[in-house]
């Protein structure tokens, strides 16, 4: 079934492109990713990572979400507000790479403390509910804002 879903994102996407009148290599230079790889992905032969599909998204001004859903990433039942959340993390021009992966793990740690399951596709891997691992990701944010302390 998750190939099924991967051919169905890329016609999609495809279809998004050619309404958007942009070229496969427009679209690629557009969302940060090589021709071919963009390529494969339409013709369902590879399925993008989240930030990926967050990168073609926004090259098409359409929704992530959408996408995330189409590429089975997503479950249409999933927390929208946790999907929201972390799309306005990783979209986020004034955060860093590493800024927004901290964001995500203590993101993530608080959920978890909170009663809420952890994210399958996340790649944070901590002991659910484990103040340590926000005290570890707040101490990281902190050393990644203030590299001199």
């Amino acid at each position: 079934m998750a190939s099924l879903n991967v051919g169905n994102l890329g016609e999609y996407l495809r279809e998004q492109r050619r309404n958007a009148q942009l070229s496969l290599r427009q679209l690629a230079d557009a969302a940060g990713v090589s021709n071919p790889y963009l390529s494969q992905i339409e013709r369902g032969l590879r399925k993008p990572s989240a930030e990926v599909l967050q990168q073609v998204a926004k090259a098409l001004r359409i929704s992530a979400e959408t996408l995330y859903v189409r590429a089975g990433i997503l479950d249409v039942e999933r927390d929208r507000d946790d999907v929201e959340t972390r799309a306005v993390i990783l979209a986020d021009p004034s955060l860093n790479e590493r800024q927004k992966q901290v964001l995500l793990q203590v993101y993530e740690s608080f959920r978890k403390e909170n009663g809420f399951g952890a994210d399958p596709e996340s790649d944070t891997e901590s002991d659910t509910g484990s103040g340590a691992d926000v005290d570890a990701a707040v101490d990281g944010a902190e050393s990644v804002q203030n590299p001199h302390s």
